[in-house]
């Protein structure tokens, strides 16, 4: 049976997350013509808020976990309709109900790892910092350059540990002070939050702002752009501002201020894609082409939808945690995208982007040969 909630509450709660601009939808349709779901099934954006103002949401349908708050929507309405705000507030009260209907279900055990071990995969948080083992990075100490901030995907996930590992070789080759807190730190908590969890979030982010005061930080690097637009935009909401730079912008600036030397070719054809969180959220573009454009070699060619109109992913917004029916992917298309160009390296930054990625190489044709990569691991085969 279906559960509508109370209108009231949807609208107090809309009114929590960000206003009520909700209300001014007048129906033309522009979110759901530029919503990358609507590219593999039917789905309406405009149709969930519309169902919010009158009260008639169904919190235990699927609809209200599918977007993946790319941003695409937000910047093409012409009201000023807050969707993301929207479908957050709407997930919080399914959260605070602990509804998580059908394939949203690996959310409580993410909630579970975050909680007890500061990571969505429950693993040790002693085991934070083993990436970094045997790759001449110290723990951070007060008056280095910068602290680097991996995040949990390249703490622990097995490709993604190669990311931080390319990351560390490049600060080491340029010399860059720089450490890392290790155990100390947590999850950022940018896509908890994005699942309605507030006091998750509010959980996490306290006890990343203690450990990153205690230990005197103050410029904060990091290779997600989830990290970045939480620790930029959002632990402000504490009262506390660090400077926060994403590793895309911090190799442009080491390469053009001369620190870091590309001595090295490579003569493939590249593109780049535009991570959700990094770009459209956070207008991070002409930095890493430029750096990919620095490569002697490197011929970098454009996907169709790119920069401020990129193809999501689809693991924004908590769903790089739940499985996507294979005919639903967007990162499917996206390497489609990548081959059509005649690119044989589709080069992001973005842990989320990477592993989804390459999960949807898998399906390309046979003899299809298409790389997936961080721009640091370009990188640091150059220097």
């Amino acid at each position: 049976m279906e559960t509508v909630t109370p209108f009231k509450e949807i609208v107090d709660l809309i009114k929590e997350q960000g206003g009520e601009a909700f209300k001014y939808c007048y129906q033309c349709g522009l979110c759901d013509a530029v919503c990358p779901w609507n590219r593999v099934r039917q789905f309406s954006m405009r149709k969930l808020i519309r169902e919010a103002t009158f009260g008639l949401t169904d919190i235990e349908s699927e609809d209200i976990w599918r977007c993946s708050t790319c941003g695409r929507c937000p910047k093409h309405c012409p009201r000023g309709v807050k969707q993301i705000e929207s479908g957050v507030a709407l997930r919080k009260i399914a959260t605070d109900n602990d509804i998580f209907p059908g394939p949203i279900a690996p959310i409580r055990t993410v909630s579970v790892g975050l909680m007890g071990e500061g990571n969505p995969f429950n693993d040790e948080r002693s085991k934070r910092g083993d990436w970094a083992e045997g790759l001449s990075v110290k723990p951070f100490k007060e008056g280095m350059e910068v602290l680097y901030f991996s995040c949990c995907y390249l703490s622990y996930a097995p490709r993604l540990k190669k990311v931080a590992a390319a990351t560390a070789a490049i600060l080491n080759k340029a010399g860059v002070s720089f450490g890392i807190l290790g155990a100390k730190e947590s999850c950022c908590g940018e896509s908890i939050r994005k699942t309605g969890n507030e006091e998750l979030y509010r959980k996490l982010a306290k006890d990343n702002i203690k450990a990153f005061v205690d230990a005197g930080v103050k410029k904060i690097l990091v290779s997600s752009p989830h990290s970045y637009h939480t620790f930029k935009n959002e632990y402000p909401e504490f009262m506390v501002h660090f400077e926060v730079v994403h590793i895309s912008e911090y190799l442009n600036e080491l390469i053009t201020g001369g620190r870091l030397k590309l001595t090295k070719e490579y003569a493939k054809k590249v593109t780049y894609h535009d991570p959700c969180y990094a770009g459209r959220h956070n207008g991070i573009f002409d930095e890493p082409r430029q750096t990919l454009k620095s490569v002697s070699g490197l011929n970098l060619v454009e996907m169709p939808d790119n920069r401020e109109n990129s193809l999501c992913c689809g693991g924004g917004g908590g769903r790089i945690w739940v499985e996507t029916p294979k005919q639903e992917r967007f990162s499917d298309l996206r390497v489609n995208q990548a081959v059509t160009v005649g690119a044989e390296v589709l080069v992001t930054s973005c842990p989320y982007c990477i592993t989804n990625f390459e999960d949807s190489s898998l399906t390309l044709p046979e003899g299809t040969i298409l790389e997936i990569k961080d721009i640091t691991e370009i990188i640091q085969e150059l220097i």
